[in-house]
């Protein structure tokens, strides 16, 4: 029979573990509960606890106190809080710019340069150096090497005001290092190919964007009549965005509307011969060049819509003026088929994408009318 003083100690002893069972739970309840309202954001799987409160987990009998537990809980929580704090510190801003070029959102706009130019520089020094000067115009000629003394006649009349530049379609480049100026003009070879094809790929609106006048030339021009500089003066002085020298009356002549008028400066009439834009009005022409379409034939009647009011802003500059000599070099680049000339089929060509031309753009505009519930009108194409 056991002893009345053992069975007390027992009894006490039991109730003594029972109470700390109790209490730890009330702890723990306690704890979740400031957990929950004082750290919302704290990831309960990266929280380290204190190795104190582990032991007390482990050894029941620990003398820990309920005020040592609550501090250890509350020094760990808030140095996690202040650790997370930090890191998130240490990421780098995200930039977006909305207004940036397309693509270049992601950048600051400090550094993106959305347009370029044609200027040659050095491979050394100071790049601040480079140029001594920065032509204002831009003159482009489509070639073929056997013109070479027509186009050297040509570039003479153009002053380093201008910079020059050749497409050549012949493949024949360097033979034209025998002439001084061709060291200093951009070239750019692809055989078999128009100026509107080059225009369409090299002259983006963004890469001539510094030049003021965009000449775009065919080779057989004579320009024994005409002073570049004489020719920009006149097309400020008349507001013309879209303009071409006159032509000779005698010979080269497509158009009557083209023909030189001696009692005059300017009158109003543009082809596509021997044409020269203005940068705004070049923006627009380029989107409206057909990838497809490499002759530009019917362009010219479509030239108005660039420009407001078009009878004002397109004319012909008659008192310079130049010859069309009329040389099928590009013509002969073509492919003699079915007995034809070469020539033939190129010709052929032209005046199947002038109907295309037409038809895409009569269908375009009529598309945009019937979008916007306006009735078309009968014609908006010459």
């Amino acid at each position: 029979m056991a002893k009345p003083g053992i069975l007390g100690r027992s009894s006490a002893q039991r109730s003594n573990e029972g109470m700390r069972i109790i209490f730890s739970a009330v702890i723990g309840v306690m704890l979740g509960y400031l957990f929950g309202i004082s750290f919302p954001t704290v990831n309960i799987t990266k929280l380290h606890f204190p190795s104190s409160i582990i032991s007390y987990i482990e050894d029941r009998n620990s003398g820990i106190t309920t005020q040592t537990l609550l501090n250890h809980a509350w020094t760990s929580a808030a140095t996690h809080k202040k650790n997370n704090s930090a890191s998130n510190s240490d990421e780098i801003p995200k930039i977006y710019v909305p207004t940036n070029p397309k693509g270049a959102e992601r950048l600051p706009p400090g550094i993106v340069v959305s347009e370029t130019d044609l200027y040659l520089r050095r491979l050394w020094g100071e790049p601040s150096e480079d140029l001594t000067t920065k032509p204002r115009y831009l003159v482009t000629f489509t070639v073929g090497y056997s013109q070479k003394a027509n186009i050297d006649a040509a570039v003479k009349k153009f002053s380093d005001n201008f910079t020059i530049m050749l497409f050549h379609y012949d493949g024949r480049t360097t033979e034209w290092d025998e002439f001084e100026w061709s060291k200093r003009a951009v070239h750019v070879s692809v055989t078999k190919q128009t100026k509107w094809w080059y225009a369409k790929r090299f002259l983006h609106p963004d890469i001539v964007a510094r030049y003021d006048y965009i000449f775009i030339w065919d080779e057989d021009l004579g320009v024994e009549h005409f002073n570049a500089e004489a020719y920009i003066k006149l097309v400020r002085k008349h507001g013309l965005e879209i303009s071409q020298p006159g032509l000779e009356p005698d010979k080269g002549l497509t158009w009557q509307m083209t023909k030189r008028r001696g009692d005059q400066e300017v009158h109003k009439f543009v082809e596509i011969m021997a044409t020269v834009f203005s940068r705004d009005a070049w923006r627009c022409v380029w989107h409206m060049i057909q990838n497809d379409l490499v002759h530009g034939w019917g362009l010219d009647f479509a030239l108005r819509k660039c420009v407001e009011p078009a009878h004002e802003k397109i004319g012909v500059v008659d008192s310079q003026w130049i010859v069309h000599q009329v040389i099928p070099s590009l013509g002969n680049q073509g492919k003699a088929e079915n007995g034809k000339a070469p020539w033939e089929g190129v010709r052929a060509r032209c005046r199947k994408e002038w109907g295309m031309f037409q038809t895409r753009l009569t269908d375009a505009e009529k598309a945009y009318y019937l979008e916007h519930g306006i009735t078309p009108p009968k014609s908006t194409v010459a």
